[in-house]
């Protein structure tokens, strides 16, 4: 067994990392260990690779200049794992249609890399799943494929990714970083080897299960904090006030959390609250309040189509084949990510009430949208052509460009401000 700290150190004193996924999370880890260790990218989309090996991120969060590197290998060919000492496992873990957890990325990447581990093999995983997963269902996987046993011969860890999608200050090395280890020992030189890229610090989790635990549950108290004001929205609304207004005074106390209410989408506020309740029903119990908080804000959309065409309707009496334009697609402003953004449910209510509808993001790549949505995507807009717009995802070239924008607007139209974004005297509405 292995008895020291040391010993794995001097090792892996410059281990070989492979880093399975190579999205918004294995990316910025693979572009920062670079700078410390022989890395290995490896991704099961083609051309993902092909274009990361000409210095291309079509997710922009990196320049060519950053990306390139002798010492980073990108590639989608098995193989390429053999020699590697540690794994990182960044794949996504999102919902089925029932919105339980579909593990299947994270068991398939978990059988290849297990064909791969030797001793002394660490494997970290960062994808966001429930309490117990690395241990009580990878764990397993691994042993069985690769016939060794955890803690002899190979170690786990698990360090969740706190990627912030589009933020460029709090970036990866500005995060503190969790970490644990299947032993302390293991916790101790993921610390130190992690330790090498974030300036933030580590903290050092007391096992695997309290780190899993961590990270699953500040994205479900953020959504619970959405959720919260979401619903004041909805009561401010019906007694005439302003919400922004009120949550501005609010705000003036010193511990008042300053949320804002919108819709809720994206690969993490949206999707972890779910893995956290899936366990906890396993287990017996009913998390009410959890529950209570993806509801409302699953609901949003519904609600903000339904506001936006009651007040069409005041406007213009029938609304057959009005022209309308939603401005923004992806889940969060300044960032080109679509992944689970809650604007498709919008447009899909939208669409079953007969408006004639535009998307448009400068932002997306048109490639990455299914093709059920490709045919209203617009990159080009017609001057005078909308009667009505939702402004849904408030990125910086909407605001800045605004009187640019508003020449493509009737001048009777309607404008649905979701975040309260514009200065504009315009007819609106906002949350």
């Amino acid at each position: 067994m292995f008895v020291g700290i040391k010993n794995i150190m001097k090792l892996n004193k410059k281990p070989n990392i492979s880093i399975i996924g190579m999205g918004y999370v294995g990316l910025p880890l693979a572009v920062e260990f670079k700078k410390h260790f022989d890395v290995v990218g490896f991704d099961i989309d083609k051309k993902r690779i092909n274009n990361l090996k000409n210095g291309i991120d079509n997710n922009k969060q990196f320049s060519k200049r950053e990306i390139k590197s002798k010492k980073l290998q990108f590639t989608n060919n098995q193989l390429n794992l053999s020699n590697t000492n540690i794994f990182i496992i960044t794949v996504p873990t999102p919902l089925k249609k029932n919105n339980k957890p579909d593990l299947k990325p994270m068991i398939d990447a978990t059988k290849m890399v297990g064909k791969y581990i030797n001793k002394n093999t660490i494997i970290v995983y960062e994808s966001t799943v429930f309490p117990g997963c690395t241990e009580e269902i990878c764990a397993p996987i691994l042993k069985k494929i690769s016939k060794l046993n955890i803690n002899e011969d190979f170690f786990l860890g698990y360090s969740p990714e706190r990627i912030n999608v589009g933020d460029k200050i709090h970036t990866l090395k500005n995060i503190k970083k969790i970490v644990s280890g299947s032993n302390k020992i293991i916790a101790k030189y993921l610390s130190k080897i992690y330790g090498k890229i974030i300036n933030a610090g580590i903290y050092i989790a007391s096992n695997i299960k309290v780190a899993e635990a961590a990270k699953v549950i500040e994205n479900s108290q953020r959504d619970l904090n959405i959720a919260f004001v979401n619903e004041l929205a909805k009561i401010f609304y019906k007694l005439k006030i302003d919400t922004h207004d009120v949550l501005k005074a609010a705000e003036t106390k010193w511990n008042f959390a300053p949320y804002k209410p919108g819709l809720v989408g994206g690969h993490c506020i949206s999707v972890d609250p779910y893995y956290l309740t899936f366990k906890a029903k396993k287990i017996g119990l009913n998390p009410k309040v959890i529950l209570a908080g993806r509801k409302t804000n699953d609901n949003m959309a519904s609600y903000v189509a339904t506001r936006f065409h009651s007040q069409m309707k005041n406007r213009f009496g029938k609304i057959k084949n009005k022209k309308i334009l939603i401005l923004g697609l992806t889940f969060k402003e300044n960032c080109p990510d679509i992944r689970n953004s809650k604007v498709f449910n919008v447009f899909n209510i939208l669409k079953k009430l007969n408006y004639k509808i535009n998307i448009h993001d400068p932002l997306v790549d048109i490639n990455s949208i299914d093709k059920k949505y490709k045919k209203y995507f617009v990159k080009k807009l017609k001057k005078n052509n909308y009667e009505g717009a939702l402004l849904l995802v408030p990125h910086k070239i909407f605001l800045k460009k605004w009187r640019f924008y508003k020449s493509y607007f009737k001048k009777n139209m309607l404008i649905f401000d979701l975040k309260n974004k514009l200065k504009t005297k315009d007819l609106s509405l906002k949350l």
